[in-house]
């Protein structure tokens, strides 16, 4: 019999537990390891109140309000990490400098490095608006400029103000964020030139602004809000705000006004021209016409059967032709006798048009026995056919209605019937109903719809008092955001009472333009020439008409 030692036989056992110990503590290692790395790390920390509070300005080198300043570089120090944050749009130096000024961010610093085309005797004034902030919460700091003069004094004038929009008189923090305001010395080219005004700010978030640090000169001031950012009027969609009268600057100067409207071109241009898909030539403009006409001189023949229709503004046309085949046209533009454009626009091969007359309702699912039905179409109406118009009231055929032309726009035809509460309505307009000037036709149209039970209508008047009897004002119902008008009048300073019966109820705003030129249209600013744009009045009140309500309400102008 062979014997076995329990020294052997204990072997596997041990060389087990050695195994187990040494994984143990490699764990055990690799654990340790793990923990102590992560506590090396710089972690954010969490929970409690999120910071708020912008950075802390410790120093500047050299000192703020520095005379007679020759230092290449300004250090400002602050108690934590800082970043730029836009800092193209929100940094400025002002009087502007040629070459471009550097900020480079160094931990807690914000080093500044000046050009050498600083002037003598000049104060100088960065604004930093809100480009300055902290790193981890990119708080702001606002309000804080850098000033330091190149030479003995350091001006202290100031002129400050507001600025709003000329036809809302209101400022709108997110349309016009973006306006600057420009100051130019009378002995220096003007916003019309090739050099950008150096003098600017920005308005804040309620439109105001302020010039610190000023020397005594003779300025003009402009607000802008420009498309490319070069502080020079070009015209076309910028908006401009201005003083007529230049700024003699001996002492602080406040609530400077400026208003702001769309730039009125200085030179007209024709925008757009082309052939729509409807078969009608498009033309629009770049400001408005006062007596515009158009001739076509070729195909000439085309001329006598063309049909103009004019926007209100008098901003655009659209000529409307024969279903002739055309290769190009040739048409010329006239303001009165003037002649503004010649126009050349060449047709697409084998264009295909969509000439069909579509009728366009006032209505979708509810008609009312005030309004009632109002048939137009996007093209020329020559004539309408009422036996090819049916009337259905809960299936049943009714020929009691009325067609009838509007008497002031011959495109407008109205529809009128008794209609009555709890029936199911259906307007057919059978084929060809409807013509153009061109033998174009319409198809056959169908809508549903019933009978508005609320008679939500009520009358309002107004009697105006302080009119100009030789002037002409534009008042219009609109809507509490001031872009829809509802109802549009025009009434002589000799007629101050304005009535609206069968309105439909609800609140609304009151507008009143003063018609200055006399051509029913507000007409914006003309920097060129130096006019101020038609003073615009709003009641400072939305008023409700209430249903089936008379009510009289006296207002007082104030001159304009």
């Amino acid at each position: 019999m062979t014997q076995v030692s329990k020294t052997s036989e204990n072997a596997p056992e041990r060389f087990k537990t050695s195994i187990f110990q040494r994984i143990l503590l490699i764990s055990y290692i690799l654990l340790l390891i793990l923990t102590l790395s992560r506590c090396a790390n710089i972690q954010r920390p969490t929970g409690g109140p999120k910071d708020s509070l912008p950075p802390k300005l410790l120093n500047e080198a050299p000192a703020n309000f520095s005379r007679n300043f020759t230092e290449k570089q300004i250090t400002l120090t602050f108690d934590e990490y800082i970043k730029l944050n836009n800092q193209f749009k929100e940094f400025s130096i002002s009087p502007d400098v040629e070459e471009i000024v550097d900020y480079k961010v160094r931990k807690k610093n914000l080093v500044i490095t000046l050009p050498d085309s600083l002037e003598e005797n000049t104060t100088y004034t960065i604004n930093f608006g809100k480009g300055l902030v902290d790193y981890n919460e990119s708080n702001p700091i606002v309000n804080y400029t850098y000033v330091f003069a190149t030479g003995d004094e350091l001006d202290s004038l100031s002129i400050s103000g507001s600025v709003k929009n000329g036809f809302t008189k209101s400022f709108d923090q997110k349309k016009d964020e973006n306006i600057k305001v420009l100051l130019i010395p009378t002995r220096q080219d003007s916003i019309f030139g090739k050099k950008k005004a150096n003098i600017f700010v920005n308005v804040d978030t309620s439109g105001n602004f302020k010039f610190s640090n000023l020397r005594e000169d003779v300025y003009r001031i402009y607000a802008l809000k420009e498309q490319n950012n070069d502080r020079i009027f070009n015209g076309n969609d910028e908006w401009i705000g201005f003083q007529n009268d230049s700024i003699v600057l001996q002492q602080d100067v406040s609530d400077i006004a400026l208003e702001i409207t769309k730039a009125y071109p200085k030179d007209f241009r024709t925008l757009e021209k082309k052939i729509e898909q409807t078969g009608n030539v498009l033309l629009t403009f770049n400001k408005p016409l006062r007596d515009p006409k158009v001739n076509i001189l070729y195909p000439a023949e085309l001329n006598d059967s063309k049909v103009e229709r004019f926007s209100a503004n008098n901003d655009s046309v659209k000529v409307f032709l024969p279903s002739e085949p055309l290769d190009s046209i040739r048409l010329q533009l006239l303001d009165g006798e003037q002649v503004r454009d010649t126009i050349f626009i060449r047709a697409s091969k084998n264009a295909k048009y969509d000439r069909e007359v579509k009728p366009l309702l006032n209505i979708t699912n509810r008609v009312d026995r005030v309004r009632h039905i109002k048939l137009n179409s996007a093209t020329p109406i020559a004539s309408v056919d009422k036996s090819k118009i049916l009337i259905y009231e809960d299936s049943v055929s009714r020929r009691n209605f009325q067609l009838q032309q509007d008497s002031v726009d011959n495109q407008l035809y109205h529809i009128r019937f008794n209609w009555r509460p709890k029936r199911n309505y259906e307007l057919v307009i059978q084929e060809n109903a409807m013509h153009s000037p061109f033998g174009d036709s319409n198809k056959e149209f169908k809508t549903q719809f019933t009978m508005d039970e609320t008679d939500n209508y009520g009358n309002i008047n107004f009697t105006l008092n302080g009119l100009d009897s030789t002037s002409q004002y534009i008042v219009e119902i609109i809507d509490d955001q001031k872009e829809k008008v509802f109802d549009k009048r025009i009434i002589s300073g000799s007629n101050g009472t304005i009535n609206y019966r069968d309105f439909p109820g609800g609140k609304y705003g009151l507008r009143i333009i003063y018609d200055d030129n006399k051509n029913g249209k507000w007409d914006p600013a003309d920097v060129y020439s130096g006019k101020q744009a038609e003073n615009v009045w709003y009641l400072d009140k939305t008023f409700t008409i209430r249903p089936n309500w008379d009510q009289n309400e006296t207002i007082t102008l104030p001159a304009p």
